[in-house]
């Protein structure tokens, strides 16, 4: 295997250009803080005039890339490697991602299956309802916020949320998972994960506070990718090695506040000796299965959506013999609350 150099980052950020509540330079510096190497926003296309791309750049050691999440009641869509600002009124959700594809850019499906909050916003819910839709490079199978707030029935579950928000949080829900495999035993489907950082204060009757700050849900759901080179210094050419990992896949999706998942691995050696990273895609050939992570942990390996084998432990193996889609979920312990959802993998296709 080429030795790969992995650059963690958090996707799905809000600023004050939408709904959020830190300046760009704000949130950037609590990204320094945290370890990052990217950042990506996306601000609401009804709640803002354009892209903001003078934004873009280093601060400091971390790359910050402005981006747009399209919709505004239903079918949001996070949108990476725009030219120009795609707005969704009178668009239909096959619209959007079509004005997306022609400005050569990549785009997401947003927490297509999410719930809400049944305490305080009457669990309004902004899913994806036409399911129909073609042409869009993944699925956000992974959203921090939308999977911490769909717990939240009282006040009381509110503060217990809070209270143990990494040790509680639930992974991407089944329906997400086996709606991302079985599109992706029909076709390459790359899956994302994303904080949806806002960093807005929350009113209750005389009650003031800030649940869940940047400095907090920057490290929640982060994406890893995979590259053979360093992170060049030139913007233009860290923006095509980011966004050309988001598009093949070259990433895994890993709660970073339960762990620190820097170091997972999953790669396929056939036996000719050719190797395969996530995100890959090639001829079946029997070969080997390898995964690593960087903790004592629960591994598990998928085949076409179903759990085949589990190990215990931080490395293991597994011969492969026939096609597939494979991947891996990982589930870190965590006393008195059990095996928790830490990494997901993007998948190993082997047709």
């Amino acid at each position: 295997m080429i030795e790969l150099i992995e650059y963690t980052g958090n996707l799905h950020i809000h600023s004050r250009y939408s709904d959020g509540a830190g300046t760009v330079p704000e949130i950037a510096s609590a990204a320094h803080n945290l370890g990052l190497d990217f950042i990506i926003f996306n601000d609401h296309d009804h709640m803002t005039h354009d892209l903001h791309l003078g934004e873009e750049g280093y601060y400091g050691d971390v790359l910050v890339l402005m981006d747009v999440e399209i919709g505004k009641r239903y079918h949001h869509y996070l949108a990476y490697d725009l030219k120009e600002m795609v707005k969704s009124p009178n668009s239909g959700p096959q619209e959007v991602i079509d004005r997306v594809n022609e400005q050569g850019g990549i785009g997401f499906l947003a927490h297509p299956f999410e719930k809400g909050m049944p305490f305080y916003d009457k669990s309004i819910a902004y899913t994806w309802n036409d399911l129909s839709v073609t042409g869009f490079t993944g699925i956000c199978i992974w959203n921090f916020s939308s999977r911490w707030k769909e717990r939240v029935r009282s006040p009381f579950h509110a503060l217990f949320f809070l209270l143990f928000k990494s040790r509680t949080l639930k992974g991407p829900s089944k329906k997400t998972l086996s709606f991302w495999d079985d599109l992706c035993r029909k076709k390459k489907v790359v899956a994302m994960g994303g904080s949806d950082a806002h960093g807005a204060g929350f009113k209750w009757g005389p009650l003031r506070l800030i649940p869940l700050k940047y400095d907090y849900t920057l490290n929640s759901v982060n994406v890893h990718i995979l590259s053979e080179k360093r992170l060049p210094k030139d913007l233009a050419e860290a923006k095509t090695e980011i966004y050309g990992a988001l598009k093949e896949g070259r990433l895994f999706i890993a709660h970073d506040n339960l762990a620190p998942a820097k170091g997972f691995r999953f790669h396929y050696v056939s036996d000719d000796g050719s190797s395969l990273i996530m995100g890959s895609e090639k001829p079946f050939q029997p070969g080997t299965l390898h995964m690593e992570t960087p903790l004592k942990s629960e591994m598990r390996l998928l085949k076409n959506g179903a759990v085949i084998k589990k190990w215990r432990g931080q490395k293991a193996s597994c011969r492969v013999k026939d096609k597939g889609v494979y991947r891996v979920e990982v589930y870190y312990y965590m006393f008195p609350f059990g095996w928790r959802a830490w990494i997901f993998s993007n998948p190993i296709y082997l047709r």
